[in-house]
């Protein structure tokens, strides 16, 4: 599928893809409905995926309530975590040896580097960049770090984190189905995300992109507040070799009260 076309031809693989973090609100609904829609229009597959590696906010009883409301609303899903599929697990936390394999072969390929930064020298370097009125550093110090030194990190065997190793120069551009255009954002400004976590749970950049490739997603489907990882992304599959889907970021339903977008963690949500 390519990733510089402004249509869409079927059979077409589409997925929703929820964090049980929250409950449901109307602009998860509204994405997943559109997902669903173009799934049945094109006669291709919904996809529900459920995004569970944030552990320290999952909220219990969250993906039973998502899937009661979609559910309530009329969508239902050809493959998931109840409903099985050729690419079961569907859910994250049940998939970690493949996110691990994966970040272990993009340091391999150095598009991915290990490091032993902890939790408090990363607050110090945040904390001294904002009293220098300074953005957040976008690379960590591990990233060209001699060999010498990596290999006395892991002797130590102190857990690690992987980053993504950005590209320095140029840019990195990406079509848009809404805007009908190509999204360019320079290279030197994107940060080096972290894509596994020393526990080793996988960030939702890693995971996201490893099971829309392993999935056979055609089309994403998200809120545009993705629209500035999406780089992130595209280095991801640029990296592993991969065709990127069709990328389709939907605009946010803003609040009735004026006060920023719908959101979970606000209690904007359904109930049914």
């Amino acid at each position: 599928m390519s990733n510089d076309r402004a249509d869409i031809s079927g059979p077409v693989r589409v997925r929703f893809a929820p964090s049980p973090t929250g409950f449901l609100h109307v602009g998860g609904v509204r994405t997943a409905m559109f997902s669903w829609l173009a799934a049945r229009h094109y006669g291709g597959q919904f996809i529900l995926r459920i995004e569970d590696t944030d552990q320290k906010r999952y909220v219990e009883g969250a993906e039973d309530d998502l899937k009661a409301s979609l559910r309530w609303v009329g969508i239902t899903w050809d493959e998931g975590p109840d409903v099985g599929g050729p690419h079961a697990p569907y859910r994250q936390s049940e998939r970690l040896p493949l996110y691990q394999q994966y970040a272990h072969q993009l340091v391999e390929m150095g598009c991915a580097y290990k490091s032993w930064s902890s939790a408090e020298e990363l607050d110090v370097e945040r904390k001294a960049a904002a009293a220098n009125h300074q953005p957040p550093p976008l690379h960590d110090r591990w990233r060209n770090a001699a060999p010498e030194q990596i290999a006395a990190a892991e002797a130590e065997g102190k857990p690690y984190t992987i980053r993504l190793k950005m590209p320095e120069e140029g840019s990195t551009g990406f079509y848009d189905f809404v805007k009908n255009q190509t999204i360019t954002f320079e290279n030197a400004r994107v940060d080096d995300t972290v894509l596994l976590k020393s526990d080793g749970y996988p960030t939702y950049h890693l995971a996201v992109v490893v099971d829309d490739h392993e999935m056979g997603i055609t089309h994403v489907l998200r809120a545009e507040e993705w629209v500035a990882s999406t780089p992130k992304h595209v280095q991801l599959y640029k990296c592993f070799g991969w065709e990127m889907p069709v990328f389709v970021h939907v605009p946010d339903i803003l609040r009735p009260d004026g006060r920023g977008k719908l959101s979970k963690r606000d209690g904007d949500v359904m109930t049914n």
